[in-house]
């Protein structure tokens, strides 16, 4: 088991993405961190460290929707620490598109489909010569109960969410035999700025960021014969 690992972490500037490379900091574990705009990156423990440890902290302007991003990160990554153990997904886009979406919604669906799809398939594919290399890799995907079943008149977002589920699924077969182990983190509510904006659950009563960066800090822990492929979280009962 590579114990402390190079973890490659998108989204990491807010809400669960932050959390998970936070903790993961905490654990000793070395990362790279994929962000919009590195010189953007709030004030706190992740900035402070990449300016104190940059052994240990790296950041690197990414956008999901730009696959040469995507390889271009990874390149650097190699380069700055010379290994690749784990991919955290955990960039994504939230959309209220419906089947029946007004005129230019496609824009909308497109965007969505890039960064919620095909981000993740980029950079996993990007990043799968270094994980082989590993003998260990680890590939953690943030799906959302959204990529299991389909909520009200949601289309578009749940559309992508079951589509990466699919990925999640093919990459756990492509890299079963070189010991990557790929599991889909499938929570409902969670307190962030976006589920704020879309349910009447209150703040406390949801699944909290910190909650997944524990259970992401124990996958990381876990020997290749126990990762579990699946894990469903949520803070209320569901039929």
């Amino acid at each position: 088991m590579t114990q402390p690992r190079t973890l490659l972490i998108s989204g990491a500037s807010r809400g669960i993405g932050r959390a998970i490379a936070e903790r993961a900091l905490a654990d000793g574990h070395r990362l790279s961190l994929g962000v919009r705009d590195p010189a953007r990156l709030p004030q706190g423990l992740l900035l402070e460290a990449a300016r104190l440890q940059p052994g240990r902290v790296r950041l690197h302007p990414y956008d999901a929707r730009d696959p040469s991003q995507a390889s271009n990160w990874v390149a650097a990554t190699l380069a700055h620490f010379g290994t690749i153990d784990g991919v955290i997904h955990c960039a994504g886009l939230f959309s209220r598109l419906c089947l029946l979406f007004p005129p230019g919604g496609e824009k909308e669906i497109e965007d969505l489909w890039r960064v919620n799809l095909m981000g993740p398939w980029w950079l996993s594919r990007a990043a799968w010569p270094a994980l082989v290399a590993s003998g260990d890799g680890r590939v953690i995907t943030l799906v959302s109960m959204s990529g299991q079943r389909v909520k009200g008149s949601l289309a578009a977002y749940p559309c992508s969410k079951f589509a990466l589920m699919a990925l999640c699924q093919s990459m756990r077969n492509e890299g079963w035999d070189a010991g990557i182990r790929v599991t889909a983190i499938c929570p409902g509510w969670v307190n962030t700025a976006m589920a704020s904006q879309v349910t009447a659950v209150s703040a406390d009563a949801m699944t909290q960021p910190e909650d997944l960066a524990a259970l992401t800090a124990q996958l990381l822990r876990l020997p290749a014969s126990a990762v579990p492929f699946e894990l469903k979280i949520n803070c209320v009962l569901e039929g």
